[in-house]
């Protein structure tokens, strides 16, 4: 089922290790993209990286990489380019990948001053296996255990992310009927669920929002400014202001947003609340 959904698409597995779960302030160590071209050449895109800082003792204990592995590697905007070209207009396939490693990567391309590559669609297999109801631990290794798939080297990028499309093309199989759509459609369902009968509009997500900013991280939804990035993602600043002033501090000084003119622009905005 899985190899007629994605016929024809460039279709990447996703995964990152880094520093900590914090995904505005920690940093990737490693990436993995793996997966093929739409002609079916296969891709195998796999860097370490430098985070320029220490990477913590715990997390080092999860995926294995110390600091002497990447002190002599480039830092992620050595990267970036190449990256970009791979995921824009890609299917992404990764296990928690919407909130994690996604948003890990769209904190990277903030702090470089870029926009972050946009994804055809993205079929996360945590998101899949909540909404098909199927029994914890949501795991990927305990998904990969129920599933049958033989998950070695757990918690290196290209492991992680090579099991994860396994993980995905055994739903697609297990679950056919719930594939019978386009990805987009997938996608919809895994993240908001079946629309009702009369609804055929899920709303605007945040990247159809007119930005305030030029990287977006502010956007203007029905007049009410909300939060394109980071922990507050999705809220409005009102709410945001309210509850987390010293974030707010933090987002109207040069290192939250680097525009001058969107900095008035919010500045004018919350003194008009």
């Amino acid at each position: 089922m899985a190899a007629d959904l994605l016929a024809g698409e460039r279709v990447l597995a996703f995964d990152l290790e880094t520093t900590g779960v914090s995904t505005q302030y920690d940093r990737v160590v490693q990436l993995a993209l793996v997966g093929a071209n739409p002609d079916g050449s296969e891709i195998h895109y796999e860097k370490l990286v430098n985070p320029r800082r220490p990477i913590p003792a715990g997390a080092s204990r999860v995926h294995g990489i110390y600091d002497p592995d990447v002190r002599s590697k480039g830092d992620f905007s050595t990267i970036a380019d190449d990256v970009s070209e791979l995921i824009e207009g890609a299917i992404i396939v990764g296990h928690n990948v919407r909130k994690f490693d996604m948003s890990m990567l769209e904190s990277e391309y903030l702090r470089l001053g870029k926009q972050a590559p946009k994804p055809k669609a993205i079929m996360d297999t945590y998101e899949l296996v909540r909404r098909l109801k199927i029994g914890r631990p949501h795991g990927l290794g305990p998904q990969c255990t129920r599933h049958g798939i033989e998950l070695k080297n757990a918690h290196t990028a290209a492991a992680d992310a090579a099991a994860s499309l396994l993980l995905f093309w055994r739903l697609s199989v297990d679950h056919a009927p719930s594939f019978r759509k386009s990805v987009e459609e997938i996608e919809r369902w895994a993240v908001h669920g079946a629309a009702s009968p009369d609804s055929s509009d899920l709303g605007r997500g945040l990247t159809d929002l007119e930005p305030v900013d030029n990287l977006g991280k502010i956007r203007i939804d029905d007049g009410h400014m909300v939060l394109a990035f980071g922990r507050h993602k999705g809220r409005h600043l009102s709410e945001v202001q309210k509850e987390d002033p010293r974030y707010i501090q933090w987002l109207l000084s040069p290192k939250g947003i680097e525009d001058d003119d969107a900095r008035d622009r919010v500045r004018t905005y919350l003194g008009n609340i």
